[in-house]
């Protein structure tokens, strides 16, 4: 569980870039994140990650809070950025070894979950070459392979599809579905929306630094009081076009 409780972050100019956020991501749900460029996704992300400090408010991670314990915070998590950089100079295979390493998984787990994911995900040829000669598509796999490989409870990917090909893309959502089903938590920023309408359990939208609307695709349509897809609704919340004042 991932609980975000009113957390506001500011640029150093004093602009709100995230305005008194809370938000809670259940265990067993694939929860998608989404919203228009600059809304604040990446911020957020990066503030549940410790990547970035939070100016106030808090946020816990199966109740560790990454303010004031973000050891413990750290473990129950793995995160895909949405830029998938890597140690260069170091091959594939060495790279997820590495990463094995840093997270004490034993040698034969690694070796299957190794073999097995990098077959499908269409790298495994490639292990034994340089990271600097991968594609950013390529990068992308290597960094979703170095997460599944420790398996953590809490999965947070920004933009997890970006440079995947359909195969991949295919791979990763029955994984991110299979994670949920066995009682995990995956959240994940997209601004695939088709993406986020069949796979996600529940979805977050936020504008301008504010979550604008939380809940099922089915409440949604019931807010709006019609049948139109997601990329549809979307926009109408977005722009402010629906007559229920608790969605703007």
């Amino acid at each position: 569980m991932i609980e975000i409780k009113n957390v506001t972050q500011s640029y150093v100019d004093g602009k709100t870039v995230i305005d008194n956020m809370s938000l809670t991501i259940d265990d067993g749900v694939v929860y998608g994140f989404i919203g228009p460029n600059g809304a604040g996704k990446t911020t957020t992300i990066e503030m549940i990650t410790g990547v970035l400090k939070i100016d106030k408010g808090d946020i816990l991670i199966d109740g560790h809070s990454i303010i004031t314990n973000p050891i413990e915070a750290k473990k129950k998590f793995g995160f895909v950025p949405d830029s998938p950089d890597a140690y260069e100079k170091l091959t594939g295979l060495e790279y997820l070894n590495f990463i094995g390493d840093v997270y004490k998984v034993d040698k034969k787990t690694r070796f299957e979950k190794v073999e097995k994911l990098a077959k499908e995900f269409g790298i495994y040829d490639h292990l034994k070459d340089r990271i600097q000669s991968y594609s950013h598509g390529m990068r992308q796999k290597l960094i979703i392979i170095s997460v599944l490989l420790y398996n953590p409870k809490n999965w947070i990917l920004d933009e997890p599809m970006t440079g995947l090909d359909p195969q991949s893309s295919y791979v990763l959502k029955n994984l991110m579905r299979e994670h949920s089903k066995n009682g995990n938590t995956v959240f994940f920023s997209t601004h695939v929306l088709e993406v986020a309408e069949k796979i996600c359990d529940k979805i977050a939208i936020i504008d301008d630094g504010k979550i604008v609307f939380t809940g099922t695709i089915d409440e949604i349509h019931q807010k709006l009081k019609s049948n139109d897809n997601l990329e549809e609704s979307f926009l109408k919340i977005i722009r402010g076009d629906t007559e229920d004042e608790s969605i703007n």
